[in-house]
C-alpha cells in the first residue's frame, strides 16, 4: 500500500471478479485493514489465543470429523466447483482445524493471532503487509497464464495458477492461489510487520453476523496491543458488482 493511498481507498478500490460470485453468489469478503500494530514475536498473548482455539476444535472434533464442519464442508464444495480435489488441497481453515488436535503452528504474533481466531470462527483468514503489497486487493479467476512465486525445499520456485482456480491478486502478481488456500511469500507477515491486510472469506451456511462477529474479536485482539492501533473494514458480496 503505498504511502499516498489511505485505508478506505485501498478498500474502496478492493473489487471481486463477477464470475467469483457465478462460481458462488453466496461468497463474502470482509476486508480489514490494520495499522499502527506493534511489531512483534508469538508471545504469551498470542499463546493464549492458540490454545484456546484448540481446545474449540477437539470439542468440535469430539462430535464430527472435520470434513463435516458446516464451513469447511461448503468450502471443499467451493473447490470442487473450480475443479480441485478439496482431499489433495486444503483450504486454509481445514488446514488449520486438522492442526488443531495437535497444536496449531507458532509463527509470529500478528498470524498466530488470525489464525487462532479463524479456527475458532471456523473462516478461512488471510492475513498480507501492506507495506510489501501493491495497490488494492482484487479476486479472479485465473487464465492459466498467471505466475506465483513460492518455496518448495527452501528454494525459491515459480508455478503457474491452474486455469480456473480463484486468485487474489495485487498488481504485482498473486498474493494467494486457490481463494485461500496458500499466500505467497512476498507479502507474507513477519516479526516487523506493523500494516495488515487481512481477507476473511465466507460462504453459507455462515451468516453475516458470524463474519463480522469474528472481524470483531480480530480487531479488539489487536487493539488490545496497542492504542495506536487502527482498523478499516469493508464487505464485498454479490451486491457489490
Amino acid at each position: 500500500m503505498g504511502s499516498t493511498q489511505t485505508a478506505q481507498q485501498l478498500l474502496q478500490s478492493a473489487r471481486v471478479a463477477p464470475e467469483i460470485f457465478q462460481l458462488r453468489p453466496d461468497y463474502r469478503a470482509l476486508l480489514m485493514v490494520v495499522e499502527g500494530i506493534p511489531p512483534g514475536p508469538s508471545d504469551e498473548s498470542s499463546e493464549t489465543f492458540l490454545q484456546e482455539a484448540e481446545e474449540i476444535v477437539k470439542e468440535l472434533l469430539s462430535k464430527s470429523p472435520v470434513t463435516e464442519f458446516p464451513h469447511i464442508a461448503a468450502w471443499r464444495e467451493a473447490y470442487k466447483a473450480f475443479g480441485a480435489k478439496p482431499q489433495k488441497t486444503r483450504n486454509s481453515l481445514e488446514a488449520l482445524s486438522r492442526r488443531a488436535a495437535t497444536g496449531l503452528p507458532r509463527v509470529n504474533r500478528l498470524t498466530d493471532i488470525y489464525n487462532a481466531i479463524s479456527v475458532k470462527h471456523q473462516i478461512p483468514f488471510g492475513g498480507e503487509d501492506l507495506d510489501k503489497y501493491d495497490g488494492a486487493p482484487f479476486l479472479v479467476r485465473a487464465t492459466g497464464q498467471e505466475p506465483f512465486q513460492t518455496f518448495s525445499g527452501g528454494e525459491p520456485q515459480t508455478e503457474l495458477a491452474a486455469p480456473g482456480e480463484p486468485i487474489w491478486c495485487d498488481n504485482t502478481g498473486i498474493t494467494c492461489r486457490r481463494w485461500n488456500w496458500r499466500q505467497g511469500p512476498r507479502t507474507a507477515l513477519t516479526n516487523d510487520t506493523t500494516r495488515v491486510l487481512f481477507i476473511l472469506d465466507a460462504l453459507q451456511p455462515l451468516s453475516d453476523d458470524a463474519l463480522q462477529q469474528a472481524a470483531d474479536e480480530l480487531a479488539s485482539a489487536l487493539k488490545s496491543l496497542s492504542p495506536e492501533v487502527q482498523t478499516s473494514q469493508r464487505v464485498i458480496d454479490a451486491s457489490s458488482t
